[in-house]
Order: structure tokens, then sequence, then C-alpha cells
């Protein structure tokens, strides 16, 4: 008689990304009340308490939010310091600012050259805009970068590949290399400095300092007020917050979350293993710059302007600073410090925080905003390391665990708490 073993393990149920991870839907309840209350206190579809231009920087800052759930992602989770992922926000920018100025540039030229005798020609046309986007660095010819700015539909394109291709060909060849820790952080920075030194450059085909500007002006949409625009991508960056957010807990959760988690607590240990290690860390590395691009191309039409400063090393130093005060490793805690670091940054550097005279020297925030940044981390890294978001940790520490029809016993079927009172 062949004896077979029977698997008495209960069967497992199948789970659910928003069942297993309850401060999901805590964070998207917390985001739609948030835009709620901004769309009914803003001057374009409420009551006017909140005005146009702050109504720019909360949408601003939600796209900063989403550009630091990325670099927690590619950090706080896979154990990769990128110094370079403002390079990727800064490509998003240029990507659709590049067609809010060819098409609001057309417009003008257009209306220009419609009181000549005879129809202007797609060349004047073509030549007219040129002469305008491009004569204050000397040229009056578009370059073959600007080959498909006419096109919306491929620079959204182009603000997800661009950014995606080359984070995947950097990487290609730093992994293959088997590049980690420290230097790989220098390579990052290295690229995102020789991208920043060569769009400086007026022959870049992006004018050089002068960067982008006018982006906040949507074209064939002049008759809208600003308030209106302000609440429109305010909304577009609420929206992309929260799938982003769904995004990165999906990658984090499961048996993939498992094994990113692991390649950064023990690289070597996973590759022994068996697992492909630089394919993970190219897949989350890849994602992340694609968050990255579309993070800045909802952020620069709210800015109105780009230029090659904004994608500085130092900008990205900065965003590494915001999730490391709200907690690596904790996508909610990246969102949290990336709020809270840029708020304080608009109210020091914004003129609104108050000089302290000392007497014998005055206190400007403006200038010392940049040291207090500084000194913040610092405390953070050494007295409280999992940042603004162990806050949470904190208090649901102090909770006391809810064991009501649970096991008392370490086998399953031991006596229970509801068995134990009878």
């Amino acid at each position: 008689m062949t004896n077979v073993a029977l698997d008495t393990a209960p069967a497992r149920k199948p789970t659910f990304l928003l069942v297993n991870n309850p401060s999901v839907l805590i964070f998207l309840a917390c985001l739609a009340l948030f835009t709620l209350g901004v769309t009914v206190l803003a001057e374009g579809f409420g009551i006017g308490v909140v005005s146009t231009s702050f109504v720019k920087t909360l949408g601003k800052t939600l796209c900063l939010c989403l550009v630091a759930l990325a670099m927690d992602l590619v950090w706080g989770h896979c154990g990769i310091l990128s110094l370079g992922h403002m390079a990727f926000f800064g490509i998003g920018g240029y990507a659709i600012g590049m067609w809010l100025m060819y098409a609001r540039t057309e417009i003008i030229v257009v209306q220009s050259l419609s009181a000549a005798p005879l129809p202007p020609t797609t060349q004047e046309i073509s030549d007219g805009i040129a002469a305008q986007i491009f004569g204050v660095v000397g040229a009056s010819e578009f370059p073959p970068i600007w080959a498909v700015a006419h096109s919306l539909p491929l620079q959204l394109a182009a603000v997800v590949l661009v950014p995606g291709l080359l984070a995947l060909v950097f990487c290609w060849l730093a992994f293959r290399s088997r590049v980690t820790g420290v230097y790989l952080s220098i390579l990052t920075q290295a690229m995102t400095l020789a991208l920043s030194l060569y769009l400086f450059q007026n022959d870049s085909g992006l004018r050089g300092n002068n960067g982008l500007s006018g982006l906040q002006n949507l074209p064939g949409l002049g008759d809208v007020p600003q308030s209106t625009v302000s609440i429109w991508f305010f909304w577009a960056s609420a929206l992309a917050l929260g799938l982003g957010y769904l995004l990165c807990v999906w990658v984090v959760s499961g048996k993939f979350g498992s094994v990113v988690r692991a390649i950064r607590d023990d690289e070597s240990r996973v590759r022994f293993l068996g697992y492909p290690v630089e394919a993970y860390k190219l897949f989350i590395f890849t994602l992340t710059a694609v968050i990255a691009g579309i993070a800045g191309a909802l952020y620069y039409p709210q800015a109105g302007i780009i230029n090659p400063a904004e994608i500085a090393p130092i900008a990205s130093i900065y965003l590494a600073v915001w999730v490391a005060i709200g907690g690596r490793g904790r996508l909610y805690g990246a969102v949290i410090g990336a709020a809270f670091v840029s708020l304080l940054s608009t109210y020091f550097t914004g003129g609104q925080a108050p000089d302290i005279n000392l007497g014998f020297y005055t206190i400007q925030w403006v200038n010392w905003w940049t040291v207090l940044l500084g000194l913040s981390f610092v405390v953070v890294t050494l007295f409280a390391p999992k940042g603004l978001g162990g806050l949470f940790d904190f208090i649901a520490s102090k909770r006391s665990p809810s064991r009501h029809g649970a096991d008392l016993g370490p086998d399953a079927g031991a006596l229970r708490e509801k068995e134990a009172e009878t």
C-alpha cells in the first residue's frame, strides 16, 4: 500500500494590495481630502481663500513628493544612492517645455504674419518660430533636437522614453561592471554634472542658461485664467502622486519587493542564491527615472521656467536629504519629507520668515536656510534615523496588540482568547 503524504496546511486565500497595506488607503484618503480642500478654498473653483500662487506652490510640492517616492524606491528599498535623479526630473521638464514654447510661439508668429498681403508659407512660419525662440542665443534655425517639438504626443512620449533610455544605458554600463556603493553614487553625480554643463552651452539646442520660459501659458487657452489652469495642474499632480504611490507599493510588495530589499541588505548573498541582481537593479533604476521624468513634466509648467541650474548636482543631493528627513525605506516617509522641506523652503526663502536681530548680527533666513537644512539632516541621521515617518511607528508601537480570537500558543489551534475566558 502506497503512503501518500497529504498537505494539511490551510489553503492560501488570494491577497489584494489594498487589503495587505491599509496605509495605502489612509494615504489615498488623505490625498483626496487635501485635494478637495484646496479646490474648495482656491480662487479657480472655490471661495478664493487660497491664492493662485500658493495653489501652484502646492501643486509643485506634490510633484516633488512624486520624485521623492522614486528616490525612496531606488535608495530606501533597493539601496542605490542615486545623486542624479533630478537630472531625469529636468529632462521631463525640458521635454514638455519644448512643446509648450513651440506651440505658444507658433500662435504668436501666425498672428503677426496674418496681416501680410500674402498668406505665410509653412517655411516662413517655421523660420519665424525659430527666430523667436533662439534669437536670445543668436541663432535662427531649429536644432535637430527640436525635430518633433511641434507634436504633443511625441513630446509626451519623450517625457517617458528619454529618461528611461538614459537610465537604462547608464545602468547597464555601470551594473555590468559591478559598480556599487559610493562609486555608483559618484557616477550618477558625474552624469548629472555633465548634463548640466552641457545644457549651459548656447549651442546645446535648449537656449543655454536662458532655459525655456513662459511654460505656464497653455497654447490655445489664453482666455483661461491662471487661477483655473493652476487647479488643473494641481489635480493632475495629485492624481500622478496617487497613482505613483500605488505603483511603488505594488513594486515593493510580494516576492519581488523582498528580493529588492534583500539586494539592499546583502547584495552578494542574493547573487549567490541565483537571483539576477543586475536585472532587478536595472528595472528599479529605470522605473524610478521614468517616474522622475513624469514628475518634472508636471512641475515645470507650474513653475513657468526651467534652466540648467534646476538639474545641477546639488538638486539631487537635496532630494536625498528630503527622503532621509522623511524616513528612508518608507514610501509615506518620503512624501512627508519632501512636502515638509519644500513648504519650509518656500517659507524661509520667500521672504515670509521674519529676520532675527541679535544685536551684533541679523539672521536672514534667505541666506541661512541651507544651513538649517543641513543641520536638520545631521540631527535626523544621528538621533532619528527613521525620520519623520518613524513617528507613525512610534505611535503604532504604543498601541496594545489586538489578540481577540488569536492563537495564544505557538501552534495553530492553541487555546484561544474566547476559550480562555470561559
